[in-house]
């Protein structure tokens, strides 16, 4: 009895994917490209029958492709394109790529990249962005290195920070009733919170 195995390489980019199917024998049965989009791969997966064994290369789409082809598919290899030595040759379009990831998954000589569980890649982007989020941060607010005031940045001038006037520009405050120059006016509770008691006492006995 002849297996019902297919083995599918899909080459996959942002606005078509390059798909070649192999039967159990490893000849190639159909041949085709798709839109990149999850109603038309779906469609094309359920219109195939038996044991779907189906690779892709790690990339920017693989981790939605994953999670979308995962419940349709027997078995599913996101492969390293680095260590595909078939893939490294000059002549390469995205029709012989198909061919030969369906090729290198029917000779089982891939090397896979793991793709756990959902939660599990969302726990780790939300770890990256949190180390890329802090490294930033402590970039912009070191002295020299990006310093919020020096850079003009939007989180300098919402951060509560409110420069001095001389005595000079508060005489002419007085006497004009405008805002000091060279002062960044905020809110009443942010300038509230920011300004120290003893502070607030000494400008309330000026007044």
């Amino acid at each position: 009895m002849i297996s019902n195995i297919k083995y599918i390489g899909m080459d996959v980019h942002t606005e078509s994917i390059s798909i070649a199917v192999r039967n159990a024998a490893g000849k190639i049965v159909m041949e085709c490209v798709i839109e990149t989009k999850a109603s038309t791969i779906l469609q094309f997966f359920d219109g195939l029958r038996g044991d779907l064994q189906v690779t892709f290369e790690e990339g920017t789409w693989a981790a939605w492709l994953y999670d979308l082809l995962r419940p349709h598919v027997g078995s599913l290899v996101v492969c390293d394109p680095r260590r595909n030595a078939l893939l490294k040759d000059d002549n390469r379009n995205d029709r012989i790529d198909a061919r030969k990831l369906s090729d290198l998954l029917y000779m089982n000589k891939l090397n896979p990249v793991y793709h756990g569980e959902h939660g599990l890649r969302a726990l780790k982007e939300l770890v990256r962005s949190y180390l890329t989020i802090t490294r930033d941060l402590a970039r912009v607010m070191t002295p020299g290195e990006g310093d919020l005031s020096q850079l003009g940045h939007p989180m300098h001038r919402q951060a509560g920070v409110c420069t001095t006037p001389s005595r000079r520009m508060a005489r002419e405050d007085q006497r004009t009733g405008g805002a000091p120059a060279g002062r960044i006016l905020l809110p009443a509770t942010g300038c509230a919170e920011s300004v120290a008691p003893a502070s607030s006492a000494r400008c309330a006995g000026r007044e």
